[in-house]
Formats: C-alpha cells, structure tokens, sequence
C-alpha cells in the first residue's frame, strides 16, 4: 500500500470524533451532548449530536426547524408548535425574536430570575425521554468516530420510541 494512501484512513489508536470536545466537567476527557425536541408526551421529534462544549442557545433554531407538521384541528396542519419549552440554557433575546417571528411562543425561564412556575412538571417529561434515547449504551457513549454514524444510530432510537408510544396510546 502506498504511503499516501494510509494517510487517508484514521489511525486505530485516534478515539475522537468530529462532534466531540471538552466536557464542561471533566476538561480531560471528550465527549458529545445530544439536543432534543419533542412533544408535550415526551415523543422526540429530532435530535442534533453536537461537541460536549456547544452551548445550548446555538441549537435551539436548528431544533424548532427540524419539527414535523404538528396535527390537531381540522384543515392545513401547522408547520410549527404554538409553544417552544425551554430551561435557562436556551435564554437569548435574539433567539426569542426569531421564535417570535416564526410565530412560536418561548417559554424560556429567564437567567437570574426564578423558574417559571410548574416548568420542572414539563422538564421532567423531557428528561424521561433522554433516558429511553439513552438506554442503549451505544448512544450513551459516543464511540463511533464518524458522526453522520452516531446520527445514523439516533434516528432509529427516536423512531422506536414514537412507535412505542403510538402502540400505548392505541391500547
């Protein structure tokens, strides 16, 4: 084999991958954070790997355009939900007015001012849906180096957990 040619393949020891970084707690070691939407159920919409060090405000747009058509009332389905939920890791005012134009409503508690109130209810939906996503290790850990593989591995997660809450609802 050509020496150019084994430049182009990863050496077996490299463990790091593209949306990996520092971990806000442990600045030795690397790792991934996923972002997540989904309904007021906890069904996830979509879901976005970034690097552990990514702030949560920056993903938040990319989040709300990635929703489904959202069913309801009779006639043209909404592109949009009526209300974006979010902790104080997704405040910014530039954010806000282009959920606002987008004709979507942040509740977003703000930085330095008490949580709104029954927030932590409706968070907690959230936080169970992260442990279904989380269940199996392999997307607990990111351990693949390519991250088009990782979110290759998330979207069926989410797909099975939709399909496990369309099962229960139907019975």
């Amino acid at each position: 084999m050509a020496q150019n040619a084994r430049r182009r393949f990863p050496c077996p020891r490299e463990k790091r991958g593209a949306d990996t970084g520092p971990s806000p707690a442990d600045r030795q070691k690397t790792g991934s954070r996923h972002h997540l939407i989904c309904d007021g159920h906890g069904t996830p919409f979509k879901a976005i790997t970034t690097a552990a060090d990514v702030d949560d405000v920056i993903q938040t747009l990319a989040l709300a355009d990635g929703t489904p058509l959202v069913a309801g009332r009779p006639g043209r389905p909404r592109r949009r939900p009526e209300a974006l939920l979010g902790d104080k890791g997704y405040d910014s005012n530039p954010n806000c007015r282009e959920l606002r134009k987008r004709r979507i409503r942040p509740v977003i508690s703000r930085r330095g001012a008490p949580n709104i109130k029954d927030l932590g209810k409706l968070r907690c939906v959230m936080e169970q849906t992260f442990v279904l996503l989380h269940r199996s290790q392999r997307l607990a850990v990111h351990w693949e180096r390519r991250a088009e593989l990782h979110d290759a591995l998330i979207s069926p997660a989410c797909s099975l957990i939709r399909w496990r809450r369309l099962k229960k609802r139907q019975s």
